[in-house]
Parts: C-alpha cells; sequence; structure tokens
C-alpha cells in the first residue's frame, strides 16, 4: 500500500500535479494519486486528472455558495481516503474545515524563497516581476505547510534559482517552474521516506 494517499487541488494548468503523478506512476514516489479538486471548471487540471483515470470533480462557489464549499471540499477528499493535500496552483484560500482536518498535512508549492516574496497577492507571474524589480541575484522554490495566512507556514524544503542579468518574467518562471516539479516529488519522498516529518493523520 502506497504511504501517502494525495489529493490535490489546483485552479489551472496543474503541471506540479503532473509532475508528482508522473513520478508516482514510475515509481519514483511512494504514493497514490486519489482525487483531484479544481475551483475551475475548465482547469487543465481536471482535463489531466481525466486522462490518468484519477477521480476529479469541480467545487467552487458557483456549485457551492458559501461554507459549504469547504465543507465540500473536505467530504471529497475524505471519501477518496486522502492523508496529504497537495496545492498545485490552487488559488484560494483553504476554508477552515479543511484546514482543521488537515491540519500540518497541506502543502503548498510557491516560486521564491520564502519568506521573501510571500504574502497575498505575490503569486504566479507576480512574484517574478517582483524579483526582478528588486535585483536579487538570486530566487528559488519553497515547498511549505499552509495555515491560516499567506506563506507563512512551516518551510520544508527550499532550492535556490539564480537570476541571470538577461532575465525576463517569463525566461525567469520557466526556470524556476522546472525546479518546481523537481523539489515537490524530492519533498514528497522526504515525507514518504521518513526524512521529512508530518504530524500523523488520524
Amino acid at each position: 500500500m502506497p504511504t501517502l494517499h494525495l489529493g490535490f487541488l489546483a485552479s489551472h494548468g496543474g503541471s506540479n500535479m503532473q509532475a508528482i503523478i508522473d513520478a508516482c506512476k514510475q515509481g519514483r514516489l511512494d504514493a497514490k494519486p486519489c482525487v483531484v479538486i479544481s475551483n475551475n471548471s475548465d482547469s487543465m487540471a481536471l482535463t489531466r486528472a481525466g486522462t490518468e483515470g484519477i477521480p476529479c470533480y469541480h467545487i467552487s462557489a458557483a456549485t457551492h455558495p458559501g461554507e459549504t464549499e469547504d465543507r465540500a471540499i473536505l467530504r471529497t477528499l475524505q471519501a477518496h481516503y486522502v492523508d496529504t493535500v497537495i496545492l498545485a496552483g490552487y488559488m484560494k484560500r483553504i476554508g477552515p474545515a479543511t484546514l482543521q482536518a488537515y491540519r500540518g498535512r497541506i502543502l503548498n508549492i510557491h516560486p521564491a524563497l520564502l519568506p521573501k516574496f510571500g504574502g497575498r497577492g505575490l503569486y504566479g507571474k507576480q512574484v517574478h516581476e517582483a524579483v526582478l524589480r528588486a535585483g536579487e541575484k538570486a530566487t528559488g522554490v519553497t515547498v511549505h505547510v499552509i495555515d491560516e495566512d499567506y506563506d507563512t507556514g512551516p518551510i520544508l524544503n527550499q532550492v535556490q534559482v539564480p537570476v541571470m542579468e538577461n532575465d525576463t518574467v517569463d525566461s525567469l518562471a520557466e526556470r524556476v517552474l522546472t525546479q518546481e516539479h523537481l523539489l515537490y516529488v524530492e519533498t514528497l519522498r522526504g515525507i514518504s521516506g521518513g526524512k521529512i516529518a508530518l504530524p500523523k493523520f488520524d
């Protein structure tokens, strides 16, 4: 039986999710992708899940108004026996019910070296724009645990990415994304192998 049972939350492309799924399929990661949830009915993440034969659901404020959205996400994760939640470009805040049920076991990846260039409004290309504006010589990738605030949870793993003199937002984003795919899988391997400790899941 796989060590980790993964539930993915994604809003758009889901390329980090795909990297993790591929690692599971290839035997490089002792984990099972159990379910994919997206708040965007047109997301590539749902298409990827369908192609891979992974159960997938559109759950958003449109399908479940108010607090019922959070409860629906939690019910879906639990129905598929998820023990670790992976955010892969999920653009919404995690609701209190899901956060409490999976406290310490909801992971996110951020395209910078937290605590620098994190917080509300800093995601995707906005992060790379801020890095270049600041004249940084290096940026990177951070995998961290989600808590109640933006990008403030415990850091599990980081990797540095150099900033080149001629970098544009797009060239930097591409190089960082390559490292995201590697670091997310590496971090999950550390968790499944016992080198990185998360709270036990009841």
